[in-house]
């Protein structure tokens, strides 16, 4: 069942359309994510479906029912911040509470709810303590208990995880996506950070000015996006252009980087078309293949090296390995150079194997 949709939704302010005919829907307990680049319309289109702002054109709708005109207070939503907003007058339970009390709830039921909240997000020890006293990560949670505590059927969510440092962050969206799936409540979450996006979310819809790109599970629009932007959004794309040369159950391309077999990811190719191929730096094999090219760069990223090469045949192609990957192999067959004899160095020649690629959109 349909949690939460927009029907074609726009939002114009003077001669920009800020949000131009986007159109999703969120499942009954599903964790949909709504991402895309600094301006691209996505807070605007949370603003739209929390109340907060009205629709110019189109429909939001919660469970089916039409809830365009309806102000926020009295929608079955409820919206977790960028900042957290917490009273710091009031103790935990107290932040927990205010919502029930507003909405009128005799107070044994709301002490109970209060309760079954805090157990939720694991903060039922610190419900006498003020919000001043608490970690980044504990407030992050007393923020979300509040949201959840009046069971909205669905939370939106406004990059609330982006002032916490990496390691805080990543431990907040296991907590998350816990939460989430404990409370069985829909959960929209909008944020520029994909990698938050990909690991928490069921589904992710990707924006560009004004409009929805895209939407699939993350792993499908990381390994066969439908659009170049798509692909370079989620970072690490290689793109390269060209031409068509046989197609069967996959495309043959003639490109800078010799001859690939592409997925046709949904596209209808024919001969001697220009296309666009898409390979990402775990779909190339280092040390194996008839690729040849020098490392003009490389970065160490903790769980893997990631180099650019610059190929014998023109173009540059991103590549990755892993800590546990054989050492690299110079076009000579020696081992490369580097106090790792599996490091990539820059000026090193390799041999390089595409193993996958898919064709996008321009």
């Amino acid at each position: 069942m349909t949690a939460l949709a927009a029907d074609g939704i726009t939002k114009t302010f003077g001669d920009e359309r800020a949000v131009d005919g986007v159109e999703f829907t969120v499942d009954d307990g599903e964790f949909f994510a709504l991402i895309g680049p600094s301006g691209c319309g996505k807070t605007t289109t949370l603003r739209l479906l929390a109340g907060l702002s009205t629709p110019d054109t189109g429909a939001v709708r919660v469970g089916g029912e039409d809830i365009t005109d309806q102000p926020a207070r009295d929608r079955p939503t409820n919206m977790v911040f960028q900042d957290l907003v917490l009273f710091p007058h009031m103790t935990v339970a107290e932040n927990v509470a205010y919502g029930l009390k507003q909405a009128g709830m005799p107070a044994a039921d709301r002490t109970s709810r209060v309760e079954d909240t805090l157990a939720l997000v694991e903060m039922s020890q610190f419900a006498d303590r003020d919000p001043t006293q608490l970690s980044g990560g504990q407030q992050q949670r007393v923020a979300l208990a509040r949201a959840l505590a009046t069971d909205p059927d669905v939370l939106l969510l406004d990059e609330p995880l982006s002032s916490l440092d990496r390691a805080l962050r990543a431990e907040m969206e296991a907590e998350f996506r816990r939460i989430q799936r404990d409370a069985k409540t829909s959960f929209l979450y909008v944020t520029h950070d994909q990698t938050s996006a990909m690991s928490m979310a069921d589904r992710i819809a990707v924006m560009r000015d004004g409009q929805i790109r895209d939407i699939g599970a993350p792993d499908r629009l990381y390994e066969r996006p439908q659009t170049r932007f798509v692909a370079d959004f989620l970072g690490d794309a290689t793109v390269f252009s060209g031409t068509v040369t046989e197609v069967d159950n996959t495309v043959t391309v003639d490109t800078p980087a010799g001859t690939v077999r592409a997925d046709p990811n949904g596209q209808a190719a024919s001969v001697d078309e220009t296309v666009s191929v898409m390979i990402r730096p775990g779909s190339v094999t280092v040390g194996t293949g008839s690729i040849t090219g020098t490392v003009i760069d490389h970065a160490y990223k903790g769980f893997f090296e990631e180099a650019t090469v610059e190929l014998s045949s023109g173009g540059r192609l991103t590549v990755r390995r892993g800590e546990d990957s054989t050492a690299a192999v110079r076009a000579d067959g020696s081992a490369a150079v580097g106090s790792d004899p599996g490091a990539f160095a820059v000026g090193d020649s390799v041999r390089l194997q595409i193993t996958e690629a898919v064709l996008v959109e321009a």
